[in-house]
């Protein structure tokens, strides 16, 4: 193959299809547009272009229904009207490549941040199926991720898939920042899915800053997008993340936000008649966020990695809500940030006792996990007794597992806080020191004992 930009403009010329059947506008609606003429040749999915008065509209079949066909608009479809034409177009060549590393691009792939940019030579479909699994490897090894609490007591192994749940405020962008520029890959793909405008350039620039972008491809599409961008932003960016994989790199994926990918394909679903009744999301919410998830993981033999991490916005920590409860069932662990450890001023604000990591306990040694084990029980009696410190109504010596809750409390939440470069050997040496406080310290209930803690 021809890899030079001569080569790879020539492959683009070459894809353009010169006729593409037509037809015309014979029903407009809030929910959607509906063409004639189309229905033999359209799929599902397929692009189309309708040239109205406001000019060309591109559209997306998300129905085929006997003679006609619906439309869903990338725009508001104002300006369409009845006998407009209509024609099926190619979706744009949708193929990454390495220089596409450091770049910000829309789910077509084509450049956000004012540059040219073309595809490479092999294109990639933006929805298929995962790998199969008899084909897999099994997880790989830790990685360091520069959060003690990470490397730890809720380890991140390669190929693994987590969810990170939080509401909005609770420092999530922050952490997601933290693990672009030190968790341990080759190359990091980013899916922001809609994302305010404003906060998208905030992101790239302040929070992800020079250093995230080095190794990193942004895909994005902005809240203002139509559904069907928004939830394509997710599919590009799994798509990005296989190439790498496929070329036996080892990717992190960092896909932001589920909850808002679920959403888009709820208006989708709606626009199409599917009727919702999973608590406003339909049957199919769970199968899509099913596909997305599995297409990361494990690679085959020859191929490298995608450690993904999707996040969910969680309304008032309800857990139960239906893209957090769908998400839950097909990841390999969990991370939940709580409101009220943010606003004691921890960060990362990380609830160890409602996070778990499918990774343990094949992810640490024997002493290791023994460590993990006594860190969980002095922050379980510590939540436990919680209440009663903070009212002063705890007498020291009623309990010995809860005093030594009360003597660790102090240094394991500055070892929750602690960021670390040395690797995970580094970050148990810190945990070891923190646990050795419940054996040395005083049994008295410490000084500020009523700031927000895990579990609090």
């Amino acid at each position: 193959m021809d890899d030079s930009l001569l080569g790879r403009a020539a492959a683009v010329i070459g894809a353009a299809a010169a006729r593409m059947p037509a037809g015309r506008i014979t029903g407009v609606s809030a929910a959607g547009l509906v063409a004639g003429g189309l229905s033999r040749l359209s799929r599902l999915g397929a692009r189309a272009e309708i040239l109205c008065e406001a000019g060309p509209l591109r559209a997306e079949v998300i129905r085929i229904d006997g003679p006609g066909v619906l439309l869903l608009p990338e725009g508001t479809g104002e300006g369409v009207g009845l006998g407009d034409p209509v024609r099926l177009v190619p979706p744009p060549r949708f193929a990454p490549a390495d220089d596409w590393i450091g770049r910000v691009i829309d789910p077509d792939g084509c450049p956000l941040d004012g540059r040219p940019l073309l595809p490479g030579l092999v294109p990639r479909r933006l929805r298929r199926p995962p790998p199969a699994p008899e084909g897999r490897r099994a997880l790989g090894a830790r990685l360091a991720t520069g959060y003690a609490v990470l490397d730890t007591l809720l380890p991140l192994v390669r190929g693994q898939r987590i969810g990170l749940f939080a509401g909005s405020g609770v420092g999530k962008s922050m952490l997601l920042a933290g693990l672009a520029t030190g968790v341990e890959a080759d190359v990091i793909v980013i899916g922001l899915v809609g994302e305010r405008g404003r906060e998208l350039r905030h992101f790239i620039d302040d929070v992800l800053g020079p250093d995230g972008m080095r190794r990193a491809v942004v895909v994005a599409a902005t809240s203002d997008r139509a559904p069907q961008i928004r939830a394509r932003a997710a599919h590009a960016a799994t798509a990005v993340a296989e190439h790498f994989r496929d070329a036996g790199r080892n990717v992190l994926l960092l896909l932001d936000s589920v909850t808002r990918f679920a959403e888009a394909h709820r208006e989708i679903a709606a626009a199409g008649g599917e009727p919702a009744n999973l608590r406003g999301f339909p049957a199919s919410t769970g199968p899509a966020i099913a596909a997305l998830c599995e297409r990361a993981g494990p690679g085959g033999a020859g191929q490298g990695d995608i450690t993904a991490v999707y996040s969910v916005l969680v309304a008032g920590s309800d857990m139960e809500e239906p893209v957090a409860d769908m998400l839950r069932g097909v990841l390999d662990g969990h991370v939940v940030l709580d409101r009220a450890i943010a606003e004691g001023g921890r960060f990362p604000a990380i609830d160890v006792l409602r996070s778990v990591s499918r990774a343990l306990p094949a992810a640490a040694g024997r002493v290791e996990n023994q460590l993990i084990a006594e860190a969980r029980a002095h922050l379980g009696a510590w939540d436990r007794a919680a209440l009663m410190i903070r009212a002063g109504l705890y007498a020291a010596g009623s309990d010995p597992q809860t005093d030594a809750a009360i003597a660790v409390q102090p240094a394991l939440e500055e070892f929750l806080a602690l960021r670390t470069a040395t690797g995970t050997d580094a970050a148990f040496v810190a945990l070891r020191k923190a646990l050795a406080s419940a054996r040395h310290g005083t049994q008295a209930v410490p000084e500020g004992a009523g700031r927000a803690t895990p579990g609090g």
